[in-house]
């Protein structure tokens, strides 16, 4: 099933819109987080900081843009029937990292703290690519519908984002676009089941 698809059904129904915004700060989220357990206790640096501020800003940004189709009230926490596709929603970044994590333990037999880092640079790039296909291809759409809600914002920073990241992924290795693209690959897997799990949930599939 094609994304367009995806997201014209559920932005068609309010309440199913609302429910998808919330998973979307539940993702934003949970990618804040891990920064934030990447992080060294003492060798923090600027970007990685900015990093981890901006996505925990994304994650209460889209949960705030319930209010334009539905209630925040109605949509309290992140459990399970307040999210799309609850368990393909939370396992999805988590298997990406700890798929992640097995490639460079395997490849560049890394541990410990700078493992951490490099996952973090890798996960974190393979989430910026998607970031800047899903979050324009939904406005796209908001657009055509003249939705009050609106990506914009995080469009522009996700922009920025992958940027930075790709700066220090050639800091990190001058082979960084072989371990970025099979980080990306393990993504698109995880995606796609993702995907699927959105569909069938919304009966379109």
């Amino acid at each position: 099933m094609k994304l367009q698809e995806i997201f014209r059904n559920i932005i068609a129904n309010d309440s199913l819109h609302s429910r998808f915004l919330n998973t979307l700060s539940l993702m934003e989220n949970t990618g804040a987080r891990k920064i934030s357990a990447s992080e060294d206790k003492t060798k923090v640096s600027y970007i990685v900081l900015k990093h981890a501020a901006e996505e925990a800003r994304h994650a209460f940004y889209l949960k705030k843009q319930i209010q334009k189709v539905g209630k925040i009230a109605d949509f309290p926490t992140y459990e399970n029937p307040y999210l799309i596709a609850p368990f393909a929603s939370y396992t999805y970044l988590h298997t990406l990292d700890i798929q992640v994590c097995r490639y460079l333990k395997s490849s560049l037999k890394l541990s410990g703290s700078d493992l951490r880092y490099a996952a973090y640079l890798l996960v974190t790039y393979a989430i910026e690519v998607r970031a800047d296909e899903l979050y324009p291809a939904y406005q796209e759409l908001l657009d055509e519908v003249s939705s009050k809600v609106n990506m914009k914002s995080i469009i522009v920073e996700e922009e920025g984002h992958l940027a930075e990241m790709i700066s220090q992924l050639k800091e990190f290795s001058p082979e960084w676009e072989t371990h970025a693209k099979i980080a990306c690959d393990i993504e698109k897997t995880l995606f796609d089941q993702w995907i699927v799990s959105i569909g069938k949930e919304l009966g379109v599939n």
